[in-house]
């Protein structure tokens, strides 16, 4: 309702007093949210005509009430300023006649990808708008894909943002010659702004910046809504300086291309299929992707980066209010913000899973205070409890691998013995809503799951339906308790009993607590000095990356001898087989996002000391874990 209630207050061009970094004695327009439906201008004989002006506005990415900063966004001639930019939409082969107008008193706007899409030749293209200038731009869209425009202004007025024009982009989509219509899917452009620089992505908390998806940051992002067994499709295009690992609960969804604004890859449609439930999307990237929705309730899609679903620091630079960790009322609307969607799936009757079902495993899982935290900075961890037992079941920490069987089903409860509220995520396992463990907001309307308080429980129940490697992280106040140490692995398998720790290995990346420096290092199964594996030449093994570090979406993981990589095959991805066309054995070096799982079979060829490295995206090793491999 807030999403359609600010596009109606904003259907003609508004003028209001300015505000966070407006221009002084004047008033400024203000800048629509794009959901991405309509497509800009006028099509007449196979030529789309548009006309795009650049103006200064002022924005409001957290609601039409909440304060707003100045920035520079395109805007259809004689229509409003909107952010992301109008979306340019036609079919293969259709001339796109463009005026583009700079109305800045100052600066030269340069227009980026207003040209072929399609054809890495035009990958630099650009177009110089002089201030009061209009330019006409002619040329014929490309090949099928989903693509973006995007301008900057150099010589310009200097405000006091230094991203004034990181909204100045929007989607440019071209599909298929002989489609009878424009598809039915959604474009969502990634945005981000911030008051300071921010060089590589990073960011850095209480600094004020707004993650966005269409203009908007949670919880005033666009509440989407399907039926059961619909086809969902998602353009999603990220227009930002820094990586979005894109992850949706419940579900896995197929990747059909990726590609990086000057060409779309389209995959063969005669091979399966990438089917994962996080991708990670490198800056100024895109892909699209295809799910159907099987179980209803509430459902998130947002980005697994926990610096970038942080609750926003307000715009008018004002300190955020302290966090108050016991006492939420919501935590998904008050504890998370920027790139988060949520997603309702309508069905005739919701189910209730039923807890008679024969064969049930019953485990405890024990959320308790670890050692050596504070109250500012605390040390959390989970224990696992196998039934009724009064003894932790081996408790393998750090890190707890929760081991269950395909098919059985379990009974989980979820004990809470931190000072503060929790909840537990089961990030790639398929399960009803009410058990997928967003706090205050899984489930369906009258039946939501509640955080856990102090000294309370929650019981999960689930089948898995498949072996495959997953992951259990908190989602409730996120960073503050996985940096705290609260994250585990989730292995499902087809035999507990013949589970060879020996041979399948997990290998658990993770943030370590705050009082360490994160910048210099990474945890190894919850290790900052990982203890060495022992292999033996000749015989296969089951390396299990998991990837459930608070930030850092770009880590570089690497098997190496010496300088040298050595050749392991992938055989899953985020639990999901990969199909083998796409198994084939490759260099042993694998980059990664945050929510990502890897699963890769090695068969060492020759004794001798191996390496397992943990990288930057920069280069810099992060952590080392020393592998032996002896003659058998």
């Amino acid at each position: 309702m807030t999403h359609i209630l600010a596009l109606v207050l904003a259907s003609s061009i508004a003028v209001l007093p300015a505000r966070h970094g407006a221009p002084t004695g004047r008033s400024i327009e203000r800048i629509a949210p794009n959901d991405n439906r309509t497509p800009a201008g006028t099509l007449t004989k196979g030529v789309l005509t548009v006309r795009l002006e650049l103006r200064e506005g002022e924005w409001h990415p957290d609601g039409d009430s909440a304060p707003g900063i100045v920035v520079r966004a395109f805007a259809e001639r004689g229509n409003r300023l909107e952010v992301p930019g109008p979306l340019l939409r036609v079919r293969e082969g259709t001339e796109v006649h463009a005026f583009v107008t700079n109305t800045l008193e100052r600066g030269t706007l340069i227009v980026h990808n207003l040209s072929p899409r399609g054809d890495a030749s035009h990958a630099g293209d650009t177009s110089q708008v002089a201030a009061g200038a209009t330019r006409e731009l002619r040329f014929v869209a490309g090949a099928p894909g989903t693509y973006y425009y995007w301008g900057t202004v150099v010589g310009g007025v200097k405000r006091d943002s230094a991203t004034v024009d990181s909204e100045l982009n929007g989607a440019f989509v071209v599909d298929p010659r002989d489609a009878s219509a424009i598809p039915r899917d959604r474009v969502f452009v990634i945005g981000l702004w911030s008051k300071n620089e921010l060089p590589g992505g990073v960011v850095v908390r209480n600094v004020p910046l707004r993650f966005t998806i269409n203009g908007r940051a949670w919880p005033n992002t666009e509440r989407l809504a399907y039926s059961l067994g619909d086809t969902v499709r998602f353009r999603v295009v990220n227009t930002s300086v820094a990586v979005h690992p894109m992850h949706l609960h419940g579900f896995y969804f197929n990747v059909t291309s990726r590609g990086d604004g000057t060409v779309d890859s389209l995959y063969d449609a005669s091979v399966p299929p990438y089917r994962v439930v996080t991708e990670r999307v490198a800056p100024r990237r895109t892909f699209f992707m295809t799910w159907v929705p099987v179980r209803a309730g509430n459902w998130l899609f947002h980005c697994h980066d926990n610096y970038h679903v942080l609750r926003s620091a307000p715009l008018d630079g004002t300190p955020l209010p302290a966090e108050q960790h016991v006492h939420v009322t919501n935590h998904t609307m008050q504890m998370m913000g920027g790139l988060v969607m949520g997603i309702a799936v309508r069905a005739r009757e919701q189910r209730v899973a039923t807890t008679a079902e024969v064969g049930r495993r019953r485990l405890r899982l024990v959320a308790e205070p670890d050692s050596g935290g504070t109250e500012a900075e605390p040390a959390y961890r989970y224990a696992l409890y196998d039934g009724a037992a009064a003894k932790a079941s081996d408790a393998p920490r750090p890190p707890s691998v929760i081991l269950l069987k395909r098919g059985q089903p379990v009974s989980i409860m979820v004990v809470n013995r931190l000072p503060e509220a929790t909840a537990v995520h089961w990030h790639g396992i398929e399960l009803d809503s009410y058990f997928d463990g967003v706090a205050d907001f899984s489930g369906a309307p009258g039946h939501i799951a509640p955080a856990i308080a102090p000294n309370d429980s929650f019981d999960v129940r689930f089948t898995p339906p498949r072996s495959g490697t997953f992951m259990i992280h908190p989602h409730a106040d996120e960073l503050r308790q996985q940096q705290a140490g609260l994250t585990a692995a989730l292995l499902v398998v087809d035999d507990p009993a013949a589970y060879d720790p020996i041979h399948d290995i997990p290998v658990v990346l993770s943030a370590p607590r705050r009082d360490v420096d994160a910048s210099k290092t990474v945890l190894v199964n919850g290790a900052l000095s990982p203890r060495p594996l022992e292999l033996s030449v000749g015989e296969r093994y089951r390396l299990r990356l998991v990837d459930v570090h608070t930030f850092r979406p770009s880590m570089i993981v690497r098997l190496l001898h010496d300088s040298t990589l050595v050749t392991w095959r992938p055989v899953a991805k985020d639990g999901m087989p990969i199909p083998p066309e796409r198994a084939s054995p490759r260099a042993a070096v694998q980059q990664m996002g945050n929510g990502e799982t890897y699963d890769f079979e090695l068969t060492p060829a020759a004794a001798g000391d191996l390496r397992v490295t943990v990288s930057s995206a920069a280069g810099q090793v992060l952590a080392t874990v020393p592998v032996h491999v002896q003659q058998r």
